[in-house]
């Protein structure tokens, strides 16, 4: 898998140096008071740097974030690659957490990939944007991610959302659910974990520079939780 990542990793930085011209860039950090991920939550007050390069529908992005509040919140980087072509979208992650809810390596080691031992969950990612609304399917395929038993859990996730203007804001509405019994997730059997809604707008500082604001409602149907969730982005 180690060797899989690092060729993927490779092609992208090959392609970049032949069209160095026509590389698109992207750094970013959002700043949010929870960091709620897929319907869970994952830590308090938090930022959340993105680093990313792209060519022709082929991309390589990094992400964390870290918590501000709480020293104890869990860490997290993620590599992701993905290509689209049109309105379709595939890609895989390296999911890296400090710590892990079960199992996982005590110590936090980044370069570390024993399957029952590491703290890497990779998850492959597909789906389609039709314009009006957008279709996605994530399922994990290595890394920790294994039912009490014994046996690899492939925790699946899907949603659908539908992005729409309204007074000026954008919004996006999304539903998704998990299809099975997922350690990740905290299901037992298909259950519905996220109904969020997401405000976004940009606030004008100058001419040139402006910040945008979120605002998003989740909902976790599951786990009998809701969130309200506040931030912004800083982007160059």
């Amino acid at each position: 898998m180690k060797k899989i990542v690092m060729f993927a990793m490779g092609l992208v930085l090959s392609c970049t140096a032949l069209a160095q011209e026509k590389v698109e860039t992207t750094i970013c950090g959002d700043f949010v008071n929870e960091y709620i991920w897929r319907g869970l939550k994952l830590a308090d007050v938090a930022v959340q740097p993105t680093l990313g390069v792209g060519y022709k529908g082929l991309s390589l992005t990094a992400w964390g974030s870290y918590g501000l509040s709480n020293k104890d919140d869990v860490k997290e980087f993620d590599l992701t690659l993905a290509y689209s072509i049109g309105g379709l979208h595939f890609g895989i992650t390296d999911y890296w957490f400090s710590e892990m809810a079960s199992g996982g390596d005590p110590d936090g080691r980044y370069f570390k990939y024993n399957a029952h031992s590491t703290n890497h969950v990779f998850e492959g990612n597909i789906g389609y944007d039709f314009g009006f609304a957008s279709l996605q399917w994530y399922t994990n395929f290595a890394g920790n991610d294994y039912k009490e038993n014994g046996k690899r859990a492939y925790s699946s996730y899907f949603e659908a959302t539908v992005p729409f203007q309204l007074a000026t804001v954008d919004w996006k509405a999304t539903a998704a659910a998990v299809p099975f019994e997922s350690p990740q997730y905290g299901t037992s059997g298909f259950a519905v974990t996220n109904l969020s809604l997401r405000a976004t707008k940009d606030i004008k500082i100058t001419d040139t520079f402006s910040i945008p604001i979120f605002g998003q409602l989740t909902a976790n149907p599951c786990s009998q939780k809701a969130y309200l969730v506040f931030g912004f982005t800083l982007q160059p």
